[in-house]
């Protein structure tokens, strides 16, 4: 549960927008309008992870840590609308998203569907630009010292650094140009989830506090352990996931022939004919997918990611113990951990 110090400061980032927007057009009111939205409700559990290192290492300004958790929670929201631009999704936990909002804006008032696509993606990388220039603005106007702010804000251009590859480097996979190895999905996983998600919220969260140099660089293994396992799991979902649930359609990934473990792991095995047979249509129907689906089961692919993402968990849950942490911490990995697994169910 996000912090409601966190909340706070987000709702009052996002009024602020919005009442500053008032003098230009209701286009740029509406695309505040739509980026608000874009940060509301979700479990916000980045800003709830630095608030937990932060009060289990002695931290107790409930306000500063807020404004931080804010941040990193406005930055994902960021990385959330640019990936949907990227992946040419209209639609977020099942609602039109920044893109999808303002496409139809161009519809209704007649313009061409392609033109209006082009609106809607001006829109949607628009809005993620705001978002990241205001992740900076509040670390950077957060209230700690000098030294702690400055290490923040080079946590913050390294997340942004990182997933930027990250994400670049999952597109290239997915042109499907030469042998991608399991390993370098891995990677970029790692790169564009766990750095920002889970890397970035721990380490702010023991920098805050005045950690030692040992625990924030131990927070940075673990976060690069659990985002990996989340990850993982996310991918399921992708595939086997209620799109009631999860928000998230189930067809997308496969549509668009995304290079996931569970696809690495069928080229290995005697199905991979019959899935690369309609992995990338963008014709795929559900039926269709369904049957992907089952073969993927009877491959073993499942299986073979979840207990991936469990040895993930598994190794995380080790370091935490080396770190520490508190038993309600090393419970709430386990739990996120068991949601994602249940939503791929």
């Amino acid at each position: 549960m996000s912090p409601p110090a966190s909340d706070d400061a987000l709702t009052r980032y996002f009024a602020e927008g919005l009442a500053r927007s008032v003098p230009f057009d209701p286009d740029y009111q509406q695309l505040w309008a739509s980026l608000a939205e874009a940060g509301s409700g979700g479990k916000r559990f980045r800003p709830a992870l630095v608030a937990a290192v932060y009060t289990s290492l002695g931290g107790t300004d409930s306000e500063l840590c807020g404004c931080v958790g804010a941040a990193i929670e406005l930055l994902h929201t960021a990385f959330v609308i640019h990936d949907d631009v990227i992946d040419g999704d209209d639609v977020r936990r099942g609602r039109l998203n920044v893109s999808g909002t303002f496409a139809a804006r161009a519809l209704a008032a007649g313009v061409a569907p392609d033109r209006g696509r082009v609106f809607g993606h001006t829109a949607g990388i628009l809005a993620g630009d705001l978002a990241l220039v205001g992740a900076t603005r509040l670390i950077a106007l957060c209230g700690a010292p000098a030294t702690t702010t400055r290490r923040l804000l080079d946590l913050l251009d390294h997340a942004v650094y990182v997933t930027a590859a990250g994400e670049l480097a999952d597109v290239r996979l997915s042109l499907g140009v030469g042998e991608v190895s399991l390993g370098d999905i891995v990677t970029v996983e790692e790169h564009k989830t766990a750095v920002y998600s889970f890397e970035l919220p721990l380490q702010a969260g023991a920098i805050l506090a005045g950690a030692d140099d040992d625990v924030v660089l131990g927070l940075s293994e673990l976060g690069r352990l659990v985002g990996i396992a989340f990850q993982l799991l996310d991918d399921l979902q992708g595939t086997f996931g209620d799109e009631a649930v999860t928000g998230k359609s189930a067809l997308t990934d496969l549509r668009e022939g995304k290079v996931t473990p569970l696809i690495a792991h069928a080229r290995t095995t005697s199905v991979w004919p019959e899935v690369a047979a309609s992995l990338g249509s963008r014709d795929l129907t559900e039926a269709e997918a369904d049957g992907v689906r089952a073969l993927l089961v009877a491959a073993g692919s499942r299986q073979f990611v979840e207990e991936l993402a469990d040895a993930y968990v598994d190794a995380a849950l080790d370091v935490a113990t080396r770190l520490e942490l508190p038993t309600a911490f090393l419970d709430w990995i386990t739990a996120m951990t068991d949601e994602l697994t249940d939503r791929a169910a």
